[in-house]
């Protein structure tokens, strides 16, 4: 483009333009491949931990399985009396609700159901169906059906809120009433469900899960769990108890992302449905929540459903079953208190 003649360089300065840049490339090389090792070093110790990590319990299913429209759904089911039924978030698996002692603490005096939803802990999740929130909620609904479960009270986390208002709104199931904990209700603009979105296209997001090693994704869950748990530390029996192997599995990661590109489509389509709702609702967050906004979630669906209760846990983040089962306990006790469908709290 320029005349060669312009750009001549004197030999001496040439000399001296090519030691530079040589030294420049050796640094650079140096860097890089301290970096590479740093990285392979990273890895290693991920495989290490694998190998030496104990076979956890978890790792089989710990509860049973029933058959729904050729689906084994898991189960995990304690005590005896009036049903309370657990549905999980995204990203995560009824054996949440154990670790965290929401199960035992029921099960004293109720029958506790927790379900592994669809592509989530030890449920499959078939390609042949989309699994939106409706369609998810009419498997619960079949499931309680196979149980013999009458009259639940529903209890839901985060993701797990929208199938629990599906089932309360979208099936003919009738419940004793619903217990919403660190709820996603009303679309938003998110950063992760753009990012993720891409994810969940069918052979895209298959490319790209089979990319990430095994070993990256347990070096890489511990930054989830402190965001997810935060401002809490996350807690020792999670650490040592959750089933990061079954998290990272490809069948939970598509699982993960097409339920993460599709909450806002779900939300809008229940919004319409909550001034309906003529069910004893508690509605429980974290104002210090990093996950989902407690004024513009949680704060606007109290408004909106008739005679529903809320209670703000100050301080909390997202994951208040570990932080806060006493209050989801009392909530429960509450509308198991009730008097046939009455709005009326005890």
């Amino acid at each position: 483009m320029f005349p060669s003649a312009q750009w001549r360089v004197p030999k001496r300065a040439s000399r001296r333009l090519s030691s530079g840049v040589g030294k420049l490339l050796k640094s650079a090389a140096k860097i890089s491949d301290a970096a590479a090792q740093q990285g392979r070093k990273a890895v290693r110790q991920a495989r290490t931990a694998m190998r030496e990590r104990p076979a956890e319990a978890v790792d089989r299913p710990s509860g049973q399985f029933v058959e729904v429209d050729g689906l084994q759904v898991h189960y995990i089911a304690r005590g005896k009396g009036r049903p309370v039924v657990l549905i999980h978030g995204n990203g995560t698996m009824a054996e949440d609700f154990v670790i965290c002692g929401l199960v035992d603490r029921l099960a004293k005096r109720y029958r506790v159901i927790a379900i592994d939803r669809p592509g989530f802990g030890h449920t499959d999740r078939p390609r042949h169906r989309v699994w939106t929130a409706t369609a998810q909620a009419r498997l619960v609904e079949r499931v309680l059906e196979r149980l013999n479960v009458e009259r639940p009270v529903i209890v839901g986390h985060s993701w797990g809120t929208i199938v629990s208002l599906s089932l309360a709104t979208q099936t003919r199931r009738d419940l004793r009433g619903l217990v919403l904990l660190s709820g996603y209700y009303h679309p938003a603009r998110r950063a992760d469900v753009a990012l993720i979105a891409p994810l969940a296209i069918p052979g895209l997001g298959d490319a790209a899960r089979s990319l990430m090693p095994a070993a990256l994704g347990h070096l890489l869950a511990p930054q989830v769990f402190r965001h997810v748990f935060k401002p809490q530390p996350v807690p020792a029996r999670f650490k040592a108890r959750f089933p990061v192997g079954i998290s990272i599995q490809p069948t939970q990661a598509r699982a993960s992302a097409e339920d993460t590109a599709s909450m806002n489509a779900a939300a809008s389509l229940l919004q319409p449905h909550y001034p309906k709702l003529r069910l004893p609702v508690a509605i429980l967050t974290g104002d210090a929540d990093a996950i989902v906004d407690a004024t513009e979630q949680s704060r606007r669906l109290h408004e909106a459903v008739a005679g529903s209760r809320l209670t703000v846990l100050p301080g909390l983040g997202h994951m208040i079953h570990y932080s806060a089962p006493g209050p989801i306990e009392r909530a429960v006790d509450g509308i198991m208190a009730l008097s046939g469908k009455s709005l009326t709290w005890a």
